[in-house]
């Protein structure tokens, strides 16, 4: 590989990782409010400094280990005969699949990290929706060793897709195998990137509190996505149907619709505020 591809590639790893990054990045700002203030910051940053490390490790076991990831584990199948209508005297009587797929450790790493994601998601919304004291924030207090391993861990999750992305696009046309020094220089700079971007995200979100809804719906999509991703992975058929992953352009297409429709919801009723207050009030 020349110098000038080796740039190019890794400019567009480090594009790849950024957006493959988002929702990682949203669950680590909203994670990180479960410390007290002000140990927010020292949380995000050292999981995911934690996490540049472990990204590189797993990289290097998916690099060399790829064939275990993709071996099937275990396979779900169950039928159920359905006997149609009865032709030339004689009843015809197929079986048909109510739940069929086959699973390995990629997929149950995907599905593991879409439950827990919806899980948190939910949780945090119903407790949003009951609690009383708003000002001290929506969620239960969590230590910081804690905080760290849940961030670690699910950065972990999120980084599977990423790699198994970067693989194909770092992959040496000539041997036909992935560049692990690539790769690596792309996580570390993406790593440093999200650390300086974490803090903002949740500086924004800190200031804004009305966007923490959005944030938890938004994170709800990505459980979803994730389901459904370990899932079509899975090859898993409900009553005989594939399963279908959401794709990237319709998770950022349902993301842009929530965004639009939170910003033109909230100029609407600071509108009607506007109009129903009383008159004369300055006078």
């Amino acid at each position: 590989m020349s110098a000038v591809d080796f740039i190019v590639t890794l400019f567009l790893l480090i594009v790849l990782q950024a957006v493959l990054g988002f929702d990682n990045l949203l669950y680590i700002s909203l994670e990180s409010k479960r410390v007290p203030k002000e140990k927010q910051a020292f949380v995000r940053r050292t999981g995911i400094a934690v996490a540049i490390g472990l990204r590189i490790v797993l990289l290097f076991v998916v690099v060399n280990l790829v064939s275990s990831f993709s071996e099937p584990w275990f396979t779900i199948s169950m039928g159920a005969e359905i006997t149609p209508e009865a032709h030339h005297g004689a009843e015809a009587t197929t079986v048909r699949n109510i739940v069929d797929g086959s699973f390995n450790l990629h997929v149950l790493i995907i599905l593991f990290g879409g439950v827990f994601i919806v899980y948190t998601a939910v949780k945090e919304i119903f407790h949003m929706i009951g609690q009383h004291d708003l000002a001290h924030g929506n969620s239960k207090k969590r230590s910081v060793k804690i905080t760290i391993f849940w961030i670690v861990l699910m950065n972990l999750v999120f980084s599977f897709d990423s790699i198994l992305s970067a693989m194909a696009l770092a992959k040496n046309e000539e041997t036909g195998e992935a560049n692990f020094l690539l790769m690596a220089i792309a996580i570390v700079v993406s790593g440093l990137l999200m650390i300086w971007l974490s803090d903002r995200v949740a500086t924004f979100l800190q200031k804004n509190r009305m966007y923490e809804v959005l944030g938890l719906f938004v994170l709800l999509i990505v459980g979803i996505m994730l389901l459904t991703e370990g899932a079509h992975l899975a090859h898993l058929h409900l009553g005989g149907n594939p399963v279908m992953p959401m794709t990237k352009t319709t998770f950022y297409f349902v993301i842009g619709v929530l965004i639009l429709t939170d910003i033109v919801q909230g100029r609407y009723q600071k509108r009607i505020l506007q109009k129903n207050a009383p008159v004369g009030d300055g006078a």
